[in-house]
């Protein structure tokens, strides 16, 4: 059975995905090709969402107990 170790890694690999992303995003707002106006706030929208996904991510692994190591099985 997998216990909160296992669940906090899962959770700490899911925020590091969720950083990539918003890097990339921000990557693609920044750059000066060509993006349809449609497409700028769609990857806007996106950002919005990850940056709030994070926030909550973050919340979620700082009230796991310090004590849980983060395994994998």
């Amino acid at each position: 059975m997998r216990g909160r170790g296992w669940i906090k890694a899962l959770r700490q690999d899911e925020a590091r995905q969720v950083r990539a992303r918003i890097a990339e995003l921000e990557r693609d707002l920044m750059a000066t090709t060509p993006m349809g106006r449609h497409r700028r706030f769609e990857a806007g929208h996106e950002l919005c969402n990850a940056k709030f996904r994070l926030e909550r991510l973050e919340e979620c692994i700082a009230e796991m107990p310090r004590n849980v190591a983060a395994r994998s099985d």
